[in-house]
């Protein structure tokens, strides 16, 4: 049913519901034990008890009749009139009994799925301990600002996504990730909005804030299911008014051939499709809240019912399969130089260099503790290489065409093969010293997530802006089954267009700038929550913990919720079909009928609440961060005026 109870969440009002319960059911027993019936012809009670009692159903029937809806609430009013008419009382009581009852269980229900979703926004503190000009002091949550130095005492819920400044602790991520074990967090480190700190007192320099965070989207996105209505919801409400249609032509036709009114009112009673109209929709917000536990922000219940159909994933490398961060993958040696020499060139070398490359070579000589010293003179010739001298030497660090150029000697042994990395070689002098593998690196999770798409029938697409040569090995590495590099922006959104345009449903993963257009293009776009603004507010999916593994879970969550729908849909068709049949023929007597729709419904709703996120673990009241008594971790810790945290 979708009658009132299901909106109106006050107490007063369950106990006003309660008591209309208590009234009918009193009532029936009244009509059963015959203790008032003055009239031969119509019982008082009954009919006073029905009208009463059912006054929330014969409400509902006249505004869906107002509003031109077809709804289980007519046909309802429709066999009770039928009943108060030939003579049913007792019939009628029951029947409106079963209603109210069914009505309140299913108003808990989807209460208890609303819930479930609104007990995220225990995670999130009302104030906030912020450094400002020197000075700590506690602020409300409407008050922050990007760029305040945020102060996050053990037990305390973090208010906002930014970086760790000072400090380190363990914080557990799990209503954003999904993790269940708590993270290391020292200085450098992200932290989100809504993950509680656990050991040691942090100082976080805050880059969003409110309905910015990671957390706020997760709200914004569950606010954004309720409101929105997904094809499926649609489909779900059509169908509900095709069932009244049929329950009442063949209530009519039952009269018609049988002439016999308990069995025409039967046969009202027996249809319902509410278990449908109030089940998608529960499932449908279930499965994006169990998404968002997950790590994966589902911005709409359209974007879930699509992510349940698709049948192809194409895969950005750069910052989605790999991290985007090149790495030194290995150092091969020439004319006896050692790793530490090639290395040792190299920093001196890109000491002044802001690009990638650079970055990973002066990592990997931090890595061996190597010094970089800063060189006299410097030069970098874009796209091929650097230059640098020191003490009147030449150190060179670039590809083949460029240390050839400077008169190096670029012979290598001829077993080497760059394997997809990007070569650099490294010469001092006029001496080529060795070559240093550069490649991004791979998502640890990333092959994993690759095979169990496979394993679900989804194929798998590498694209990339990258070199040829160098995709391709990343796509070896993940097992995909197509792969193209080289490609601008206007050619991945083109490649995927004409995916879409084949009639495949596609889903996108990118993180930059440059995917956004690709991202827009797909049946669904799912952004890396590393990535780009730009990417995030292109894409209906972000992964916030951008795990390639999340992704696939809520493709699975998508696919459940689908299927839940769809056994939803075919067992109210099942139920309806046998019991219309079983009340034409006189099998069901009408509170029979009223039993079957009542619990038929009920399963139904208990189906789709299989969906619903479980194990929340909100704090009865959120942790204020200026509470310097607040509970620690199981290690203990102290807050940012040294006290000790038990």
């Amino acid at each position: 049913m979708t009658g009132t109870t299901t909106t109106q969440p006050t107490a007063a009002v369950a106990r006003a519901d309660l008591a209309r319960v208590g009234f009918v059911a009193i009532a029936a027993a009244a009509v059963w034990l015959r203790v008032w019936e003055p009239f031969a012809a119509f019982s008082v009670i009954g009919l006073a008890a029905t009208l009463v009692g059912g006054y929330p159903i014969f409400k509902e029937a006249a505004e869906n009749v107002l509003a031109r809806r077809m709804t289980m609430e007519l046909s309802m009013t429709i066999a009770l009139v039928a009943a108060l008419v030939v003579g049913e009382f007792f019939t009628a009581l029951v029947i409106t009994l079963f209603v109210l009852v069914a009505e309140i269980l299913e108003g808990l229900t989807v209460g208890r799925g609303r819930r479930a979703i609104r007990h995220l926004l225990a995670y999130l503190p009302r104030s906030a301990t912020v450094r400002r000009n020197g000075q700590v002091r506690d602020v409300p949550m409407e008050a922050l600002r990007a760029g305040d130095r945020v102060l996050v005492n053990p037990g305390a819920a973090v208010p906002v996504d930014g970086t760790v400044v000072a400090g380190n602790s363990h914080v557990d991520e799990a209503t954003i990730t999904g993790e269940s074990m708590p993270a290391e967090k020292d200085e450098g480190s992200l932290v989100y909005a809504g993950t509680i700190n656990q050991t040691g007192a942090l100082e976080i320099r805050a880059d969003r804030v409110g309905r910015d965070t990671s957390f706020g989207k997760i709200i914004e996105a569950v606010e954004q299911a309720e409101r929105s209505r997904a094809p499926v919801q649609k489909t779900a409400d059509r169908l509900s008014g095709y069932i009244v249609y049929f329950a009442l032509a063949a209530a009519v036709l039952t009269f018609v051939v049988t002439r016999d009114v308990r069995s025409t009112i039967s046969v009202i009673i027996v249809a319902g499709a509410c278990g449908i109209a109030a089940g998608t929709p529960l499932a449908i917000l279930g499965a994006i809240g169990q998404a968002a536990r997950q790590g994966a922000i589902v911005k709409g219940g359209r974007y879930l019912e699509v992510l349940a159909s698709i049948d192809t994933v194409v895969l950005d490398k750069t910052g989605t399969a790999t991290y985007g961060a090149p790495s030194v993958r290995a150092v091969v040696p020439v004319a006896q130089a050692s790793e530490k020499d090639i290395v040792r060139a190299a920093a001196l070398a890109e000491r002044r260099s802001e690009h990638p490359v650079g970055k990973a070579v002066l990592a990997r000589a931090g890595e061996l503790g190597l010094p970089a010293p800063e060189p006299e003179r410097f030069e970098y010739t874009p796209g091929r290489g650097v230059a640098a001298e020191l003490a009147g030497e030449r150190f060179l660090a670039g590809n083949e065409a460029f240390l050839a150029e400077q008169g190096v000697d670029v012979a290598v042994p001829g077993e080497w093969r760059s394997d997809g990395a990007s070569p650099v070689f490294v010469a001092r002098g006029n001496r080529l010293l060795g070559i240093m593998e550069v490649a991004d690196t791979l998502r640890p999770e990333a092959t994993e997530a690759v095979h169990a798409l496979r394993e679900m029938g989804i194929r798998t697409i590498l694209l990339s802006g990258d070199a040829r040569g160098i995709t391709e090995a990343v796509a070896r590495q993940l097992g995909t089954d197509e792969v193209s590099g080289g490609l601008l922006p206007d050619q991945k959104q083109r490649w995927i267009a004409s995916l879409v345009e084949r009639g495949r449903r596609v889903a996108m993963l990118g993180d930059g700038i440059n995917d956004a257009p690709a991202l827009a293009a797909a049946s669904v776009g799912v952004a890396m929550g590393s990535g780009t603004d730009v990417a995030r507010e292109s894409a209906d999916v972000v992964l916030l913990g951008n795990d390639l593994l999340k992704f696939v879970e809520t493709v699975r969550i998508a696919r459940r919720a689908r299927r839940i729908i769809l056994q939803n849909f075919g067992g109210t068709l099942a139920v309806d079909a046998v019991g219309i049949g079983f009340a034409a023929a006189g099998l069901l007597n009408p509170l029979l009928a009223a039993f079957v729709h009542v619990t038929s419904e009920l399963a139904f709703i208990l189906n789709s609440t299989r969906l619903l996120p479980t194990g929340a673990r909100p704090s009865p009241t959120p942790l204020p961060l200026h509470a310097p008594s607040s509970a620690g971790g199981p290690h203990g810790g102290s807050d940012f005026e040294g006290r000790p945290v038990a």
